[in-house]
């Protein structure tokens, strides 16, 4: 079993920044963010395995970048150029083993 916190988010204009971090309590194979906009599905928005290797969805890469601090169990999403469409509770979530965080409100409007 392992234990996420997450930090970050908050409300933004567009085209501005913001650094979402989530530290895990045990060593998880895959680290990640997913995010659910109103009325909306869950979509998985950048995950980072343990060898590094990362993936994002079509929307934001070239916007957003994970990273992982291998050392303390952390994931960094650093999301720029933020867009409305963008808007959405983020979720932190792990992979072997499973867990979901408690989510986090990213809000970008004018």
């Amino acid at each position: 079993q392992v234990q996420l916190v997450e930090s970050g988010g908050g409300l933004v204009q567009p085209g501005g920044s913001l650094r979402l971090s989530c530290a895990a309590s045990r060593s998880v194979y895959i680290m990640g963010y997913y995010r659910q906009a109103p009325g909306a599905r869950r979509e998985l928005v950048a995950e980072i395995s343990v060898v590094d290797r990362t993936n994002y969805a079509d929307s934001v890469r070239g916007r957003f970048t994970i990273s992982r601090a291998f050392d303390k169990d952390e994931v960094y999403l650093q999301m720029n150029n933020l867009k409305p469409e963008d808007t959405a509770v983020y979720y932190c979530r792990t992979e072997k083993p499973d867990a979901w965080g408690q989510g986090t409100q990213v809000t970008v409007s004018s």
